[in-house]
């Protein structure tokens, strides 16, 4: 059957009512009309909303805090806050292992929410202790490490849970709610950086100028207003029925089917060759391997995406201690918090993605068929290479910056502004948050897709993964670095950036970068897709 490629895809399904693998909030079968679709994906998308608003309202000015109220060195506040955001992207392996397995993606997201309401109540407590009671500062670092680490683990059960919970909501089967799925992967992002960007903006101007409690109180609430509206969106649901057989043991047995097949044939894991569109060896004689094969096959892209990783975290750190060093005032009074900066990489996000959704995906896919355009690694790929533009756009930057201060006499003036406009910035962001568009967003729908259907929570941490996992390198080139460059007297990430040198960290993390896309070209070259990949003629 030919599907018009200007067609609606959110016209009626011509597929049937009821869906055998997804349940309503009674435990009947679910239906097309009266559960799923936008209704409840936007009850979802909003919940999100919610959260990235508190999360960004408190992680992205976090090394301000450390910096200044804590009295953290700046080489340490960014390794601890690495090292944390690596944390906190790693969990969600844990919580969706307890989704996948037990509790389901519903009850999870509940009973998170919760946690990370408590999480953000404490921390609000923390902030506010010297002012309090100063007999009871002493308190205040391990109560705020304890509370941040609190949060990961939190948010560790809500991160992945929601946005699978969320895809849940359009069948895969049906041609139009298929093609409503892809659009969802964009449309999420660009919520949550709509978000994100307003969060960035308001709570780092709340923190730097009105006080530290109320900045973390806010999102606080938030939480629970998230919460809240994802209650009411409980009758409109779909529920992904969890398997009888817990799905990690079903995983095992594949694995050791696959172990004995290497053994006794010396079969090889990965395909070589170029044809994505190819599908799994229907010679096989042990279907049940397959499961394992195509958890294995994702490790070489996994691998390779772990430096865009490291570049995803430098904005929260050393580019907003930049920003902080410049001349950020806007009219006569009005002077930008250096947080605040960041909300360019969402602007970037907010403007491309509709450009991307209405623009370039039909324009592609009118010369490769494929409903999403480009295939899921090509955008992944072109993401990385517009990282490896923006860390060069960033070295070049940060060199003129240097200057400006030698130029100026600002060397040993850490506390004066450097005469440069925090315009200067911008692009660097911009970039970022282009770079976002793909590769961010391809790598949460290829994570969730690639994976067997009942572990797609999982299939979301492993995206999550990618860049925690990236956090830890972060903060361990740092504190190598720092050690190595320090020896010669002169840190690369010096407490006073006028005598630093984060330009040559920014020009070493391009030269990773162009190993990674390298790499990565090579492996997406041999990948074979878990799935034929749909294309118009299929449908």
């Amino acid at each position: 059957m030919e599907l018009d490629l200007d067609s609606d895809p959110f016209l009626p399904s011509s597929q049937p009512e009821s869906m055998l693998e997804f349940v309503n909030s009674k435990g009947q079968p679910a239906t097309r009309s009266t559960t799923g679709g936008w209704t409840s994906a936007l009850f979802i998308i909003g919940v999100e909303v919610a959260e990235r608003c508190a999360f960004y309202g408190i992680s992205s000015n976090l090394i301000t805090y450390l910096t200044g109220p804590l009295g953290e060195g700046t080489a340490t506040a960014a390794s601890q806050l690495n090292t944390w955001s690596g944390v906190a992207t790693m969990l969600p392996l844990l919580g969706a292992f307890i989704a996948d397995s037990w509790l389901g993606r519903y009850r999870t997201i509940v009973y998170a929410s919760l946690l990370y309401i408590l999480g953000l109540g404490m921390l609000t407590v923390s902030s506010i202790i010297p002012s309090s009671s100063n007999s009871h500062s002493s308190f205040q670092k391990p109560l705020f490490f304890f509370s941040l680490y609190f949060l990961a683990f939190a948010q560790g059960g809500h991160k992945p849970c929601v946005q699978a919970f969320g895809a849940d909501q359009f069948d895969q089967n049906d041609p139009q709610e298929r093609l409503s799925k892809n659009s969802f992967f964009n449309w999420w992002y660009f919520g949550i950086c709509a978000s994100g960007g307003v969060a960035v903006v308001t709570m780092s101007y709340v923190q730097d100028n009105i006080s530290w409690g109320l900045g973390f109180g806010i999102p606080c609430g938030i939480m629970m207003l998230a919460l809240i509206l994802f209650l009411l969106g409980t009758r409109t649901y779909r529920y992904f029925v969890l398997e009888k057989e817990n799905p990690f043991i079903r995983v095992g047995r594949s694995f050791v089917v696959l172990a004995r097949s290497w053994k006794s044939k010396g079969s090889c894991l990965v395909r070589e060759t170029g044809d994505v569109n190819r599908l799994p060896d229907e010679d096989n004689t042990e279907p049940s391997a397959e499961e394992a094969k195509s958890l294995l096959g994702l490790f070489p892209i996994w691998a390779t995406c772990l430096i865009y990783g490291v570049l995803f975290v430098q904005s929260s750190t050393f580019f907003t201690k930049q920003a902080s060093t410049l001349d950020r005032r806007i009219g006569k009074n009005f002077q930008v918090p250096p947080a605040a900066l960041q909300v360019f990489i969402s602007i970037a996000i907010i403007c491309f993605i509709p450009v991307y959704d209405k623009l370039l995906v039909p324009l592609t896919r009118k010369f490769t068929g494929i409903p999403s355009g480009i295939t899921m690694l090509q955008r992944i790929g072109t993401g990385m290479v517009l990282s490896l533009l923006a860390v060069v756009v960033a070295a070049l930057v940060e060199i003129k910056r240097l200057n400006t201060a030698k130029e100026y006499g600002l060397v040993d003036k850490p506390k004066v502004p450097i005469p440069m406009s925090l315009w200067w910035m911008v692009p660097q962001y911009a970039l970022f948050g282009m770079a976002d568009v793909f590769t961010i967003v391809g790598l949460q729908e290829f994570f969730y897709d690639q994976v067997p259907d009942a572990l797609r929570s999982l299939g979301l941490a492993f995206y999550l993964s990618v860049l925690g996992v990236g956090s830890f390198i972060s903060s361990f080139l740092i504190s190598v670095i720092d050690k190595i460059s320090s020896k010669n007297g002169k840190s690369w990430f010096s407490n006073n950036l006028n005598q630093a040198h984060l330009d040559y960290f920014y020009w070493f993390l391009a030269g990773l970068t162009c190993f990674e896309i390298v790499l990565f070209l090579y492996f997406s070259k041999i990948y074979v897709y878990r799935k034929k990949l749909c294309t118009y003629a299929d449908v």
